[in-house]
């Protein structure tokens, strides 16, 4: 299904133009080297020097050119750091540790645009296991339930005069926070990408995902290999521990 914005003028409907997206999706995980980086012109390319194509190199020079708006109220278009994505906003998903009864993943917000910060920011994931947050730490957190039942939804934002103002790309420009969920070993798996997100949101803008077969997949058999192979190398320690005493 397919939907498209229109307008009503004395000529007829016209088709209004879609609006370009404001935030894009990183991934990557523990168990994959791979770092799946934002989709290409996912915001924009560099294409022209006024339009959606527009960036800014990041060095000192290029820097002290960025002007701030010239009179009260004034809104300039973004003016984000080239980048493959030109995106005001990334988020990145790494899926950072494995235990026993609980997984981690750690969340890192960043702003490429020069321009504009963001006070009082939030971001909304779509994930099954959002249900099973344990803990979560240098985010507030509420949990979403968009359907009868389903409680697949989570909204997250800064906490006050810590990190609820995302300043304007440079050094400060990024915010990050650790989430661990608790296993539900009817659902839990690393197969599949199932430890991705299937959505994220920033300030209300959809961000665009990698495409699925590009996401971090576990190596076959390899997880479990490295399992085995500590095992082996643990039980070699202790029988020449035992036979040595």
């Amino acid at each position: 299904m397919k939907w498209d914005v229109m307008s009503w003028t004395p000529d007829g409907y016209v088709f209004l133009a879609q609006r370009t997206p404001a935030c894009c999706v990183s991934l990557s995980s523990f168990y994959n080297e791979t770092i799946v980086g934002c989709p290409t012109c996912a915001c924009g390319c560099q294409n022209n020097k006024t339009g959606s194509g527009a960036c800014l190199e990041h060095t000192a020079f290029s820097l002290c050119c960025v002007s701030p708006p010239t009179k009260k109220g004034t809104v300039l278009p973004p003016l984000v750091q080239c980048t493959r994505h030109l995106c005001p906003i990334r988020v990145h998903w790494h899926v950072k540790q494995n235990y026993k009864e609980y997984w981690r993943v750690k969340i890192t917000i960043t702003n490429f645009n020069y321009r504009l910060n963001y006070s009082q920011w939030n971001m909304v994931a779509q994930h099954p296991n959002l249900d099973n947050i344990t803990q979560i730490f240098s985010f507030n957190y509420k949990s979403l339930t968009p359907y009868a039942g389903l409680n697949d939804t989570a909204m997250l934002w800064g906490v006050k005069f810590y990190n609820d103002f995302l300043s304007e790309a440079g050094p400060l420009g990024n915010v990050q926070s650790e989430i661990l969920f608790r296993k539900d070993q009817a659902t839990f798996t690393f197969e599949k990408v199932w430890a991705f997100p299937r959505r994220i949101y920033f300030n209300g803008d959809n961000c665009v995902m990698p495409p699925p077969d590009t996401y971090p997949f576990l190596p076959n058999g390899g997880f479990r290999q490295q399992f085995s192979v500590f095992s082996a190398v643990l039980l070699l320690v202790l029988v020449l521990f035992f036979f040595s005493t």
